[in-house]
């Protein structure tokens, strides 16, 4: 299975510094996404990152970020200056993964960055979309179960 066969979309903001450094998404090993996919879609633990991202392929979920770059100091969505941002290109994106049914943005930020930086800019048409908790650390207002929880409703509403 390939990315082209995705259903499910998770977007980020723009990776943090760990997961710069390490050339992997949600890297941080205080962020909650990969124990939140291992839990929900009985993903085995420990897989190495390669094996994690093949896995979310065979569950036809693919991994991306609103933004391709921008300027920020450390690794908050806050520090992320705004007039350096610089969006993925989704009109070729959206146009070669025609099966996507869903656009999950994990967290407000993603969210707020897609609406105003990228919607606007669309000359295709664009799968429903919904905003999940963050699965930052950053983001403690929110316990784990709660995330969980969403996190769960979007993942069974695409279960074959």
């Amino acid at each position: 299975m390939s990315a082209t066969d995705a259903r499910l979309l998770i977007l980020g903001s723009l990776p943090g510094r760990p997961s710069l450094a390490a050339g992997e998404y949600y890297a941080n090993p205080r962020n909650v996404f990969w124990r939140i996919m291992q839990e929900l879609l009985q993903m085995p633990v420990d897989l190495p990152y390669a094996q994690r991202t093949d896995f979310l392929l065979g569950k036809r979920i693919a991994l991306w970020d609103v933004l391709q770059s921008s300027r920020r100091a450390g690794s908050l969505d806050a520090a992320i200056e705004q007039d350096s941002a610089r969006v993925n290109d989704f009109n070729a994106f959206l146009r070669s993964h025609t099966q996507l049914r869903l656009v999950a943005l994990n967290g407000k930020a993603a969210g707020k960055l897609f609406r105003s930086k990228v919607l606007p800019g669309l000359r295709v048409v664009c799968p429903e979309t919904v905003v999940l908790p963050s699965t930052s650390p950053a983001y403690a207002a929110m316990p784990y179960p709660e995330k969980r929880h969403y996190w769960l409703q979007v993942l069974d509403a695409l279960a074959d």
